[in-house]
């Protein structure tokens, strides 16, 4: 066979290396330092493995023998003072340079990037109080919402004193049949709990009540206000259909017992949806007393002496107490409490007066314009009343066509046949 022919194959030589047994389980699998080239000898590789721990025994002994050292060290009195003296400068100086070092240092952002972040704005403030529509005294924003109520008090020397009128904002006065004359008394800044005798309406009183945009409380009227009030579309508050929202005092004969509320007349009005009153007012003004007044003691006659009406300004109130019939008018509360009436101005229109179809019911010439007389802070201003339509709102102005503003306050309008039926002294 070839195999026999052919001559034997050389057979390697292999270099034993001698291995140190004692290293053998210190060695890892994978040595983390160069493998050592075979020319290196047994002391060079023993020796390349144990270098590095003698080298950290000697670190080991020198460091031991330091802190030997340092425990056994007794320091001298000069020592103790260079040491302390040392300390103090490490202190000062360190703690100079930590707050200066933060005084100046920018801060970081650790987190993300910076979010800028814009303070709320203060709330408005609303007002807490605003002038009132209807007399200019300040009330609560919210009584402007309110509606105005316009009520139809007698005047007869039988209703006599009447409820409710101290507390009105603004009152008509004019004659309503045979002489004797009749209150329409409007609210909205107050919310008196007895308001009374309540008797008709006229057809001049809606023109007046329209003017506020106001519901008008009565019981009946002419037959002329009775076709108005449909025709002019008033809101309206009659007590023939509305009974349950006025009562009958028995303290009162009939007709001059009939009463209500501004509570129970404002249900009335929610009920039929007349919520709020859209109008404009008169001028207002703050109150100026004249250093000097001129006019204290005023005089009108609307009518027979029964309704003769008399003002005495009082200087420290800057307002005028009211008469009517030679007494002093009074407004007594339920309880039986009196109170004279003192509004703060005082006007007098002068308006052309006729009859109705029936010959009984008066009439005025409303719609137009005529004289005004207009007392307030002790003095009189004559100027010229305006209304140019039912709905429109009275507007007073004086000779050179300027509005004349009104003192806030409640305000007494009394109408008059002619100027002559006004007069006044100091």
């Amino acid at each position: 066979m070839i195999d026999d022919i052919l001559p034997p194959r050389p057979v390697a030589k292999v270099k034993k290396v001698k291995i140190n047994l004692d290293q053998r389980s210190s060695v890892p699998a994978k040595p983390e330092y160069p493998i050592v080239a075979e020319s290196k000898s047994e002391t060079e590789i023993v020796n390349s493995v144990e270098a590095p721990k003698l080298k950290l025994d000697s670190q080991q002994k020198s460091d031991d023998s330091f802190w030997k050292k340092l425990r056994h060290w007794r320091p001298t009195k000069k020592q103790l003072i260079i040491i302390c003296l040392v300390l103090v400068v490490v202190l000062v100086g360190g703690g100079f340079g930590a707050d200066k070092l933060l005084s100046h240092a920018k801060p970081q952002n650790l987190i993300g990037p910076t979010i800028k972040v814009t303070p709320n704005k203060p709330a408005t403030t609303q007002p807490t109080t605003v002038a009132s529509t209807l007399t200019g005294l300040p009330v609560s924003p919210s009584v402007n919402n309110l509606p105005v109520t316009a009520v139809m008090i007698e005047n007869s020397t039988d209703a006599r004193p009447q409820s409710g009128l101290a507390q009105a904002g603004i009152v008509f006065e004019a004659v309503a049949e045979g002489g004797i004359t009749r209150y329409m008394a409007l609210y909205q800044d107050t919310s008196p709990g007895y308001i009374g005798p309540i008797r008709s309406v006229r057809p001049y009183y809606l023109q007046w009540a329209l003017g506020f945009d106001a519901a008008i409380a009565h019981v009946g009227g002419s037959p002329e206000a009775i076709q108005d009030i449909q025709s002019w579309n008033v809101k309206d508050l009659d007590q023939f259909y509305n009974g349950s929202y006025y009562q009958r005092v028995n303290t009162r004969a009939a007709p001059h017992n009939v009463y209500t509320s501004i509570a129970s007349l404002n249900s009335l009005e929610e009920s039929k949806g007349y919520s709020a009153s859209i109008y404009t007012g008169f001028v207002r003004k703050t109150d100026n007393p004249a250093a000097t007044p001129t006019a204290t003691s005023i005089n009108f006659n609307p009518s027979i002496s029964d309704f003769a009406v008399h003002y005495d300004y009082n200087h420290t109130t800057n307002s005028y107490l009211r008469s009517v019939g030679g007494e002093p008018e009074m407004d007594v509360d339920q309880a039986g409490n009196e109170t004279q009436v003192t509004p703060k101005v005082v006007i007098a229109l002068v308006i052309q007066q006729g009859l109705e179809a029936d010959g009984l019911h008066t009439t005025y010439g409303t719609i137009g314009s005529g004289q005004a007389y207009i007392f307030q802070d002790g003095i009189v201003t004559i100027g010229t009343w305006q209304k140019t339509s039912n709905t429109a709102q009275f507007t007073f102005t004086d000779t050179k066509g300027q509005a004349i503003a009104l003192d806030a306050g409640q305000t007494w309008i009394t109408i008059v046949g002619s100027s002559s039926d006004i007069s006044y002294q100091t």
